[in-house]
């Protein structure tokens, strides 16, 4: 199936679980990007602040785009004019970047806590102890520029699905939790980002609104030059 059919099959299945699609475009060229809008995408994702900031002057402007993968300080600055959502917000300390950047652009901009639930060292994110002592710190509602809207999270990659549905369960353990307490002004808990090509069904049964799918909507990805 091509990508038309791809993003059409994933939307309506999305939809019909309450969930929204995250197109991975990361790696794929600005002309199937476009392909995908085409037939109706508008929420894209990107893992590298460079190559997001490459794409979006050529592609429509009312495209959503979600940083998705590890954000280091030195580079908020490039994203924060136009970025919809940021996934993977895994300290204070880059909370307090994305701050400072939004007020240096006039805007507020959204953010998802990741959350540490895989058992792999190459994962980030915070533990649940520490997303919990960071919301009720009283840091977090100072940052007038800044809105928290949920939790992101990457279970284990692995075939063991028992496993990886905990993982997705852990999650959304912590993100009910949240939501049942008094939380800060600037923090909703509105979107729990987990899923992507290899685990999405997981996911969707478990309560994610945003599910980040790459290969099974683009294909696999082109090969890196060398």
């Amino acid at each position: 199936m091509g990508i038309k059919n791809n993003i059409a099959k994933f939307s309506t299945l999305l939809a019909s679980r309450g969930a929204r699609l995250v197109a991975v475009s990361k790696t794929h060229s600005v002309e199937r990007i476009k392909e995908a809008y085409e037939a109706g995408q508008r929420i894209f994702g990107e893992n590298k602040v460079q190559e997001m900031t490459e794409k979006q002057p050529q592609l429509p402007p009312d495209i959503e785009w979600h940083l998705i993968g590890h954000l280091q300080r030195n580079k908020v600055k490039y994203v924060a004019p136009f970025v919809a959502l940021i996934h993977a917000v895994d300290s204070l300390r880059l909370l307090e970047e994305i701050n400072k950047q939004g007020e240096k652009c006039g805007r507020i901009i959204p953010c998802l806590l990741q959350v540490y639930i895989a058992s792999e060292e190459t994962k980030f994110g915070m533990d649940a102890d520490e997303v919990r002592a960071l919301i009720a710190s009283g840091l977090v509602e100072k940052l007038t520029h800044v809105r928290i809207d949920g939790l992101m999270g990457m279970a284990s990659l692995t075939d063991n699905q028992s496993k990886v549905r905990t993982e997705f369960k852990s999650l959304k353990s912590l993100f009910d939790e949240l939501n049942q307490r008094s939380l800060p002004p600037n923090v909703q808990m509105k979107e729990l980002s987990m899923g992507m090509s290899s685990d999405y069904a997981l996911a969707l049964e478990e309560g994610s609104t945003l599910v980040r799918i790459g290969t099974a909507i683009f294909g696999e990805r082109p090969p890196l030059p060398r």
